[in-house]
């Protein structure tokens, strides 16, 4: 993964990208066999041709077993990541009858490191029994600091029972406001458009729908 930045770098229309590791569930505890790009394009066009073509993702898959590539547009996003919001919701029609997806990110303070890890497994618990939850991992730029979420679910009124109905979370989101365990954090909701692939062989997202609109794309290789 490492090796990729160079050439992301120099990627025409590629607008904002996380080269991301991943976590045994929401723990410190890393895992190496499964990685994640998260990636920000003007058009559907622009993202699906980097995944088609890109000498990046050509390397990716040949050393992959399996890959998830999931396409998503923003219907509310705030907060930094890196000191930008790379998530900016565009003026488009969007449905949000249908699944929705949930990325949270943060830079935790050195302070508040223990606090806050201290809280992940509880959290995690929950999201677990969560009705309606589809899929989530825990993902993030830098072990132990950098860390973030992403979960798909079967639609915005499973995501808010979680949200709102969880103690375990929301004594963690209490805590984080009331003692700044945070430097930076960011959080958004997209509308699934359409995804390739497959999870553990399963296909996560069923149902494909084309809508227009800036276009941001999470690919997780397992290897």
């Amino acid at each position: 993964m490492a090796f990729a930045r160079p050439a992301l770098r120099r990627t025409p229309e590629l607008r904002f990208w996380k080269l991301l590791g991943s976590g045994h569930g929401f723990g410190p505890q890393p895992d190496f066999s499964r990685y994640a790009l998260l990636t920000t394009w003007p058009s559907l066009e622009a993202a699906r041709g980097f995944h088609a073509l890109s000498p990046v993702m050509r390397r990716f898959r040949r050393r992959a077993d399996e890959t998830w590539t999931l396409y998503m547009c923003p219907i509310r996003a705030h907060g930094l990541w890196s000191g930008v919001n790379p998530f900016i919701p565009q003026d488009v029609e969007t449905d949000t009858d249908g699944p929705l997806a949930i990325l949270t990110r943060a830079t935790i303070r050195w302070r508040a490191l223990l606090r806050f890890w201290s809280h992940a497994h509880a959290t995690e618990r929950a999201l677990d029994n969560a009705p309606g939850l589809l899929f989530a991992i825990g993902i993030g730029e830098v072990p132990i600091v950098r860390q973030a979420t992403f979960s798909l679910w079967r639609d915005a009124a499973a995501a808010h029972a979680y949200a709102y109905r969880a103690i375990a979370h929301a004594e963690a989101i209490r805590r984080t406001r009331a003692e700044g365990w945070y430097a930076e954090e960011l959080f958004a909701r997209f509308v699934p458009i359409s995804a390739e692939g497959s999870w553990d062989g399963v296909e996560l997202l069923t149902a494909v729908t084309s809508r227009a609109g800036t276009l941001h794309r999470l690919n997780l290789s397992g290897v």
